[in-house]
């Protein structure tokens, strides 16, 4: 137990420090983005859902993947865990007000994720495989001319989304297993580096590791093929559940915002500090779920074959608020409407509620107490395994790429795959805390290098913003990119596009 303390107070420590630094950073850049861009994820919210869902109808050929299945994808691995577990962590640590902060932190970090998009799509790159591939470290490389900081910036993505995210899904995924499957084993315990561990916990940790391992080692491409049906389908489902739940108790709606806006400007969130866990938890939680800023939705959106950068980050803008607004909202309404008939008069900023009901465990008490009853936390379980399992798909997908971006060498991926499976298992033992502080401390630091990056390379999605709209003004249904309005072509080859027999052969500029 006493390894595990440490461990959790090392990095409990320095993912506070480092969150203030990434807090100037994501919101100070996400505030001048808005300024800059005219307030674009507002202002240009028409056109951006225009595009998103127009490109339903776009053309697909061999190696193309369209703008539509690059906005699937990315939102595949935005919905999940964070939008259930994470909700309830930020509203467990940071009271019901850090809602309110969520949905301000969205709107903020829509601005930064569109500028994060178009860049990686100006600066993506075709590979062998006839895909288009691109993110943090392909726009160091080829934007900022800094090979060796590349490197660093792939090494820091396979850290933060390989490990660390997969660990936050694993965990989850255990505790709301256990939840599931509690008294299985009595308290049957077992002794793992000084902490005696639920016989439950291990098995479950076990199987997770296997099932992993089955994917990462032999399955993912046929496992991510029913993946690309299945959590769209998923996360249409947890919607509807959350909005039936909603609607069932719709008296208790006006209610559920009067807390919100009570913890966010009333009494308690100037007591104690409250305010500013409030606003940091709706910060970590709402980064977490929507990513904007961090880097990660860029290796998906550099790979859908545009003729416009701008329509891409246009596309992952509206992901944002789809995500935060949207599905987050629905799972707070959730748990608020639950925790204000359970913990009636409960200070959640001065008092929390303890450790064992942060996170899953707090969804699936709260959907028990619905028209679910006994079979919530069985459901639940089946939502938070898909769940995880495809946002492994989606950060292994994400590591092995940066790997192949540092080395072709095939004991790299081998080794990848082993540390990510030994991650899994090590996760689903961890306790809650220990394995969401991690991955809060490795996404700052994501957030602040990448938008440091990203502070250089804004001008020429600025510019790029420009174009686009000034093409549409002239009556261009379908604005296209040509690099030469930019002040650098330096390092941009693939652009502008082409069209091919297969749409997807565009070598563009040499």
């Amino acid at each position: 137990m006493a390894f595990y303390d440490g461990l959790s107070s090392v990095i409990d420590f320095a993912d506070t420090w480092v969150w203030y630094i990434a807090f100037v950073f994501l919101v100070g850049f996400g505030i001048f983005a808005a300024i800059r861009a005219k307030g674009i994820q507002l202002t240009r919210l028409g056109e951006a859902c225009k595009v998103a869902f127009t490109g339903i109808r776009e053309k697909k050929g061999k190696h193309v993947i369209s703008s539509f299945q690059a906005f699937c994808v990315s939102m595949g691995a935005r919905i999940g865990v964070g939008n259930i577990a994470g909700v309830a962590t930020a509203i467990v640590m940071g009271g019901p007000g850090a809602v309110f902060w969520m949905w301000i932190f969205a709107i903020i970090g829509a601005g930064t994720s569109f500028v994060e998009n178009t860049v990686a799509q100006i600066y993506k790159e075709k590979k062998g495989d006839g895909y288009f591939h691109g993110g943090p470290a392909y726009y160091v490389k080829n934007g900022l001319g800094k090979p060796k900081f590349a490197i660093f910036m792939a090494i820091l993505i396979i850290v933060t989304y390989g490990l660390c995210f997969i660990g936050v899904q694993a965990n989850q995924a255990s505790a709301s297993l256990q939840t599931a499957f509690a008294g299985v084993f009595g308290d049957a315990s077992i002794s793992v580096a000084g902490a005696d561990i639920g016989l439950l916990t291990i098995i479950i940790g076990a199987v997770l590791a296997l099932l992993s391992a089955a994917i990462v080692f032999g399955g993912i491409r046929r496992v991510a093929r029913v993946s690309t049906w299945l959590v769209p389908a998923m996360a249409i489902l947890w919607m509807l559940l959350a909005i039936i739940l909603v609607l069932v108790n719709f008296t208790q709606v006006s209610a559920v915002v009067e807390t919100i806006f009570s913890y966010a400007f009333g009494a308690q969130a100037f007591v104690g500090g409250g305010i500013g866990a409030m606003i940091m938890w709706g910060l970590k939680r709402g980064v977490f779920s929507n990513e904007a800023g961090i880097g990660s939705i860029p290796n998906v959106s550099a790979s859908a074959h545009v003729k416009h950068p701008v329509k891409q980050g246009l596309i992952q803008m509206i992901g944002v608020l789809i995500d935060t607004v949207v599905v987050c909202t629905a799972t707070a309404f959730v748990i608020i409407m639950y925790t204000n008939v359970a913990y009636p008069g409960y200070d959640f900023a001065a008092q929390g509620l303890a450790d064992s009901l942060a996170g899953s465990p707090l969804v699936a008490e709260a959907l028990s107490a619905s028209f679910l009853g006994a079979a919530a936390p069985y459901i639940l379980a089946v939502f938070l395994l898909v769940f995880a399992f495809s946002s492994l798909i989606s950060y292994y997908s994400m590591s092995e790429s940066n790997v192949r971006f540092i080395t072709q060498k095939k004991w790299a991926l081998v080794l990848l795959r082993i540390v990510i499976v030994l991650m899994v298992f090590f996760s689903s033992i961890w306790s809650m805390t220990l394995a969401w502080n991690l991955a809060d401390l490795f996404q700052a630091l994501m957030g602040i290098f990448n938008v440091g990056i990203i502070i250089f390379l804004a001008k020429h999605a600025w510019t790029a913003l420009t174009d686009y709209f000034n093409q549409k003004a002239d009556g261009v249904e379908e604005p296209v990119f040509d690099p030469m309005i930019l002040s650098s072509q330096k390092g941009i080859t693939c652009w502008p596009p082409k069209e091919e027999d297969d749409l997807g052969s565009n070598e563009g500029m040499k």
